[in-house]
């Protein structure tokens, strides 16, 4: 089995796994559209974390994890189910880990998302400008710390394997501008 971690499953798999590959899949593109009520937020200030939008052309870089054995594969699969809990696809996807590459070097890479379909996905944030998103990740905390901690970590770990997510560094320095007008003296990563 393998999954595919585009969010914070790059930095904290949280459970064990044979090999980890450093690549992308072909068809999506990253964006800060899920609300978290569960990790990164609350149900009444909802964090942002990342989710997959189908786009013609993009490619999503990531790593993926390969788990082999079977006890391992149920205790991941397990753990996947509570802590993606509020994505509402799962999907079985082609991960490439060389750019000129026309075969994938894995097929069926499992990955879990979190569809616009408001009616499977209550969470679904969606769109908004990058002044708005950013300001709800400047706002919002949950049981997991705050949402901006996991915009700042996954910034750090999308740089750590070489990729610069436009989307994700505007955002960071977004949250980073706002934090300094509040909070001149507080240094941001």
């Amino acid at each position: 089995m393998w999954v595919f971690g585009y969010g914070s499953l790059i930095w904290k798999a949280g459970f064990n796994y044979d090999a980890r590959l450093v690549g992308f899949i072909k068809g999506y593109r990253r964006v800060f559209y899920q609300g978290s009520t569960d990790h990164r937020g609350t149900p009444e200030n909802p964090g942002r974390t990342v989710t997959l939008e189908p786009a013609d052309g993009e490619v999503c870089w990531g790593v993926a994890y390969k788990i082999s054995k079977k006890e391992d594969e149920e205790t991941a699969i397990t753990y996947l189910e509570v802590r993606e809990k509020q994505y509402d696809q799962k999907a079985y996807l082609d991960f490439f880990t060389d750019p000129t590459a026309t075969t994938p070097a894995v097929s069926g890479v499992m990955v879990y998302i979190g569809s616009s379909d408001k009616k499977h996905n209550q969470n679904y944030l969606g769109p908004a400008p990058l002044e708005e998103i950013a300001k709800q990740i400047v706002h919002a905390e949950g049981p997991s710390g705050p949402n901006r901690d996991y915009l700042f970590q996954l910034e750090k770990a999308l740089l750590q394997i070489g990729c610069k997510d436009k989307h994700i560094m505007d955002l960071a320095n977004e949250v980073r501008r706002i934090l300094s007008e509040r909070e001149p003296d507080l240094i941001m990563p």
